[in-house]
């Protein structure tokens, strides 16, 4: 099994809200490699949330460690189009300009949160962290990672990574600043397949980059 530590995000697409942001899209990729994954986030408690949780379960991904937050909204990425000027302002998709998706930030996790979701899903054997992720968080879900003997793959998000020297098979990825269609995503999605399956980690990691065409991926560990 994979769990992904991240919230997932909306994004409005044709009128609905569908699943979007890294974790909700590593998460897909993975499941639809054919893994069992699961997902460990925090979203709102509103419609928004309604629909990602549904989205969750038709695309076959588990959520029994998503929580509810009241306090606050689920982030939802609205796509807007750019201007001849060069501004991006909201407008309709279908008057011939490109449109652009801001990403939404998603709501940032604790360590209690980690640390209950990984309590309830012991027997996984890969652990996904997507940013943003505090130390506190970090340190939660390395341990747990390591308690289980499962490999890692930390997302970072350009900043230095934190030392994981003790975790297994640890992998660290960098994103890119925008991920506008998955396609970073989907690398972490498959590599933790490929790992899931019991692939060795620098294998999975050449033989995905090398059948997706992502060439700005790095790893260490």
């Amino acid at each position: 099994m994979i769990v992904v530590v991240g919230s997932p995000v909306g994004r409005i697409v044709n009128g609905r809200i569908t699943l979007a942001g890294m974790a909700g899209e590593t998460a897909r990729a993975a499941a639809a490699a054919g893994a069992e994954v699961q997902l460990v986030g925090r979203v709102g408690d509103d419609p928004a949330a309604d629909a990602l949780l549904l989205e969750l379960a038709a695309e076959g991904i588990g959520h029994v460690a998503v929580l509810r937050d009241p306090a606050r909204p689920t982030p939802v990425e609205v796509e807007v189009e750019a201007d001849a000027d060069g501004t991006d302002d909201p407008g309709p998709l279908d008057s011939g300009t490109e449109p652009t998706v801001p990403q939404a930030d998603p709501i940032e996790l604790d360590p209690g949160d980690v640390d209950l979701g990984l309590r309830y899903l012991t027997e996984f054997v890969v652990l996904v962290i997507e940013p943003p992720a505090s130390p506190d968080v970090l340190r939660v879900a390395i341990d747990g990672a390591r308690w289980a003997n499962a490999a890692l793959i930390l997302v970072v998000d350009g900043e230095t990574p934190p030392d994981v020297g003790s975790a297994p098979d640890t992998i660290v990825l960098e994103a890119p600043v925008d991920d506008p269609d998955g396609a970073f995503a989907t690398v972490v999605g498959r590599l933790a397949a490929a790992l899931d399956a019991g692939a060795d980690p620098a294998t999975a990691f050449r033989d995905v980059v090398t059948t997706s065409g992502w060439a700005a991926a790095t790893s260490e560990g």
